[in-house]
């Protein structure tokens, strides 16, 4: 296989059967830490296995899950993105603002979503073509973005009063949220993109080795900042959700989410060094993370203490990301 075929197909060395066994081998991994979890909190924990528990760890599902999947691809390309919990605040106070002003719903939905893939689109802007680092830029955006919901609502809830849409978007259909249904659809979505189009295979490569990319044809910089557009999207589309389930705007809402974001793609086993992945993964690892969540809130553990367990999966995560990407290699 030539390097401009490695390139392409985003398999850059033969040691991807290595690769994916080992992401086999982590997501059934992950569907035991599932089991597990139920287990030890549904024993400990009062009130996890109940109906209305399960559809709140749905709903916490489907806030980090629809950024995850954008996030997965961006962190695949050897990118990251720390702007998202800010995005999804600023998003849920922008569309408060149109329907205040009196934008019909859809068409203020669709604007939002233009906003985030906007707002999304400039640091991609700025790594693709001034080559400023993707951390550095996301992270520009998240105090710029945090700073301004703040300053035009002084940290107030915006009220948008009555409306049948939004609050449809909160009530479940058949029992399931359709935050949850939006949540699994966009999966399925990703899911294709990322192995069955071109765009997808483009991505791996680009994580792989973007210079390789390049020299194959591969727009790099296009890519860079579809990804980061896409992103902003889905944050919009987290922001409608956060909106129609807190019934106003706030730029205090989705604090730390970003964290939750990354987490989950990096216990899901995607490479924060680029170039492996995959979507059934970072699904295993919204999940983990969800349950961790509501398990240490219903067992009344200082939330002080989450944030530190939080922090240690991550740093677990990626140590089991590093010798699996040794072994692969070996």
């Amino acid at each position: 296989m030539s390097l401009n075929d490695a390139a392409k197909t985003g398999t850059a060395r033969p040691s991807e059967k290595g690769r994916g066994f080992s992401q086999h081998m982590n997501e059934l991994s992950l569907f035991a830490a599932i089991l597990l979890l139920y287990v030890v909190f549904g024993s400990l924990a009062n009130g996890f296995l109940s109906f209305n528990n399960q559809i709140n760890i749905l709903r916490d599902a489907a806030t980090i899950g629809i950024a995850a999947w954008a996030a997965t691809l961006i962190i695949i390309a050897g990118e990251i993105d720390v702007s998202v919990g800010p995005m999804v605040a600023f998003i849920s106070v922008v569309l408060a603002f149109f329907l205040q002003w009196g934008v019909p719903t859809l068409p203020a939905f669709a604007l939002a979503i233009v906003v985030g893939a906007a707002l999304g689109s400039i640091p991609g802007i700025l790594r693709a073509h001034f080559d400023v680092p993707s951390f550095v830029g996301t992270l520009g955006m998240w105090s710029a973005l945090r700073g301004t919901a703040l300053f035009v609502t002084d940290a107030l809830p915006v009220s948008i009063g009555r409306n049948d849409i939004v609050d449809a978007l909160d009530r479940s259909i058949l029992g399931v949220p359709p935050a949850a249904i939006i949540m699994l659809v966009l999966f399925a979505v990703f899911a294709f993109v990322s192995r069955k189009t071109a765009f997808g295979r483009s991505v791996f490569a680009i994580g792989g080795n973007p210079q390789a990319a390049f020299l194959s044809g591969i727009n790099v910089a296009r890519i860079r900042v579809a990804l980061f557009a896409i992103a902003g999207a889905m944050a919009a589309i987290s922001g409608i959700l956060l909106l129609s389930r807190l019934g106003s705007g706030n730029a205090t809402a989705a604090s730390g989410l970003e964290f939750d974001v990354i987490a989950a793609v990096v216990v899901g086993g995607t490479a924060l060094s680029g170039g492996r992945g995959s979507m059934l993964g970072t699904l295993l690892g919204v999940l983990v993370i969800t349950l961790i969540g509501n398990g240490l809130v219903l067992l009344g553990i200082n939330p002080f203490f989450q944030q530190v367990v939080r922090g240690l999966i991550i740093v677990v995560a990626v140590l089991a990301n590093i010798q699996a990407i040794k072994r692969s290699r070996g």
